[in-house]
């Protein structure tokens, strides 16, 4: 059975496809805050659908690492790896309400297709395609051998939200994947379900996310699911503006802990870039609680320099 949902019970879900930067580590840093801040549940689950992508040993590793940072959750460990049933449950259910279709389009089809204008939908979305297919047109497709991915019918709904840090935020969905043409539940609808039964409420991860909010909203929406509020925090930046990775230097807990900090070292420095500590501070995470206030969170991308 789903858990009750509540108002603040946060969660982080990193997909183990590479060790966590100091972004990444920030980002967990603060849905902890956001959540234990008010008291409230704080799960964890792994985003490990994408098989193709998933590396051995990289999951217990993004764990280790947040675990000594001095972070920690309620209940096991969730991997959506183990959570098939209930996708294809939830699959189900729109199908029988006559809510999808299958798209045969290939990835350059969508994106030639996708780059001329749709009216209300932005640049870059499923113009539709496959959604008014004849009979004999699938028949066609289907006979090809091609596999098809099946989307779920929006109608170019738009979608408008009120995020903690960002204010109203407003978003057309298009029709979007739900499952793969590989028969992989997509990200958007995979999310939705595992919120819901993990009873998250509030959702907190990085702005570079929010554009994918109304989607998984819309999906909430359609499967009759509660929709829990978002916080998109500010991104973590290289010294050349673009996003952190690997080619900026000792961006890893490992990188910096073999440098001579330690995984409080990093924590405190990772505090004082949002404005929770001041230089040379290392506060412990009770204190972090005790002065943790989201409407003084930064919203801009933060540029860390000389690693933060």
């Amino acid at each position: 059975m789903p858990t009750p949902p509540t108002e603040a019970t946060g969660r982080y879900a990193p997909s183990p496809t590479g060790t966590l930067h100091l972004g990444n580590l920030r980002t967990a840093l603060l849905a902890w805050l956001f959540a234990r801040s008010q008291g409230a549940r704080f799960v964890m689950r792994i985003d490990d659908l994408d098989r193709g992508r998933v590396r051995p040993g990289v999951a217990e590793q993004q764990l280790a690492d947040l675990a000594a940072l001095g972070l920690d959750w309620d209940g096991p460990v969730v991997h959506q790896s183990e959570r098939l049933a209930h996708y294809a449950a939830a699959i189900a259910q729109l199908d029988a309400e006559g809510a999808l279709y299958p798209c045969f389009c290939t990835r350059a089809e969508i994106r030639q297709a996708a780059s001329a204008p749709h009216g209300a939908l932005p640049e870059g979305s499923y113009p539709g395609t496959c959604r008014e297919l004849t009979r004999g047109e699938r028949a066609t497709r289907e006979a090809s051998g091609r596999p098809p991915a099946l989307r779920l019918r929006a109608g170019a709904a738009t979608v408008a939200f009120t995020d903690r840090l960002l204010g109203r935020y407003e978003g057309a969905v298009d029709d979007l994947v739900v499952r793969r043409n590989d028969g992989v539940p997509a990200y958007n609808l995979a999310v939705v379900v595992d919120d819901t039964a993990a009873g998250v409420g509030e959702v907190v991860r990085g702005a570079d996310l929010v554009e994918t909010t109304p989607r998984q909203l819309h999906v909430a929406a359609r499967l009759g699911l509660p929709a829990p509020r978002y916080a998109h925090v500010p991104l973590a930046l290289g010294a050349d503006g673009a996003r952190l990775a690997k080619r900026h230097g000792a961006v890893t807990l490992a990188d910096r802990i073999a440098a001579g900090e330690s995984p409080t070292d990093v924590r405190s420095a990772l505090a004082r870039s949002v404005g929770l500590a001041t230089a040379g501070e290392t506060p412990t995470l009770h204190e972090l609680l005790q002065r943790f206030d989201p409407s003084a969170l930064p919203t801009e991308p933060t540029v860390l320099t000389s690693w933060i």
